[in-house]
């Protein structure tokens, strides 16, 4: 297991995380992703941090705040010193009736705060994650709320997720404007099937010094290795009752060919390839794995063992690349003309 910097921050983290979306059950869509108790959630949280992981993340709306209520328990449980290990969760969806019961605005983020405080058992959250974009709230003002959080010791760190590249860019200029602590990560949806993060946040993370966290690296399953162009997988795969993230199909097949080809060679799993990938991308900081199962798991932790050579990622890279787009085919067109001549 491999440790990197988050972002422009001191703290490192593990290069896999274990993602606990699959803690709780519940109604609806949390009942499909995932209902593991707290004796499977421990058993899991235990196998992680054996195989070195040191980074775990959650959020106040899995399953209704019983995913925080179990990974704080788990800690309890299993005995893990609160500085070996490094816990994240989010605020920002409906966790009330009221209009102020969503958010990202100082009145929601305050109240949202203690409460997961106290389902995790915990004195202060590591890093503390906007779990989107709330059209409503300024950014101002959410910045200066995670600001002050940090100043009174209750956050580390903050970031967001599912935030466009110009989102992010603002506010990290406002935090450098008013000299509030800047955010330190960006949790986004990335796989070699889905490189569309690559037109603009990649470039500004690198520019900006936000470190990527991964979800979803295994498209939703669709990279699991249980799917193939003939529909095996189809019926009892997870994408069968909740077919998410949105995936081109046609190109996530034609990469598949190619892992299924590469994962025989390396006698390894598809998935560990899928997440390998990830691994070798120089934007990524840490890479979340979600999982049921303890095969699962241990299946997905071997991804750091995992090496591709020079030819094989420009295998993967001509199989997945993005179709170009403007700006970008006009700026790679005109990158060279100050080195020319």
């Amino acid at each position: 297991m491999r440790y990197n910097l988050l972002g422009r921050s001191g703290l490192y983290v593990s290069e896999l995380c274990l993602g606990t979306m699959t803690f709780g059950g519940g109604q609806g869509m949390w009942q499909r992703i995932g209902q593991l108790r707290q004796d499977k959630a421990d058993a899991l949280v235990k196998a992680a941090l054996d195989a070195g992981v040191n980074f775990i993340d959650t959020a106040n709306v899995y399953s209704d705040g019983q995913s925080e209520r179990i990974v704080g328990q788990s800690l309890k449980n299993l005995g893990v010193p609160r500085d070996e290990v490094v816990v994240a969760t989010k605020v920002l969806g409906r966790m009330g009736r009221g209009p102020n019961a969503a958010g990202a605005s100082r009145h929601h983020i305050m109240a949202q705060v203690e409460a997961s405080l106290d389902r995790l058992q915990l004195d202060h959250i590591d890093l503390y994650q906007i779990h989107g974009v709330d059209p409503h709230t300024p950014i101002e003002e959410t910045i200066e709320t995670l600001d002050m959080l940090v100043r009174r010791g209750l956050i580390r760190y903050y970031g967001f997720s599912n935030w466009a590249a110009w989102q992010v860019a603002k506010a990290v200029g406002i935090a450098e404007r008013r000299a509030f602590v800047r955010p330190v990560s960006l949790q986004a949806y990335y796989t070699v099937a889905g490189r569309d993060l690559e037109r603009e946040v990649v470039p500004m993370m690198a520019s900006e010094g936000i470190g990527l966290m991964v979800w979803s690296p295994l498209a939703g399953g669709l990279l699991s290795g249980k799917y193939r162009r003939d529909g095996q997988g189809d019926a009892d795969g997870r994408r069968a009752t909740f077919d998410f993230p949105p995936v081109d199909r046609e190109r996530a097949f034609a990469i598949l060919d190619v892992l299924h080809e590469l994962a025989t060679a390396k006698q390894a799993s598809v998935a560990q390839l899928a997440l390998a990938w990830l691994l070798h991308q120089r934007a990524v900081t840490s890479v979340i794995l979600g999982a049921k199962r303890m095969d699962q798991l241990q299946d997905n932790l071997g991804a750091v063992n995992v090496r591709f050579t020079d030819e094989e990622l420009a295998r993967l890279d001509e199989v997945s690349k993005l179709p170009p787009e403007y700006p970008g085919w006009m700026i790679e067109r005109q990158s060279g003309y100050r080195t020319e001549g």
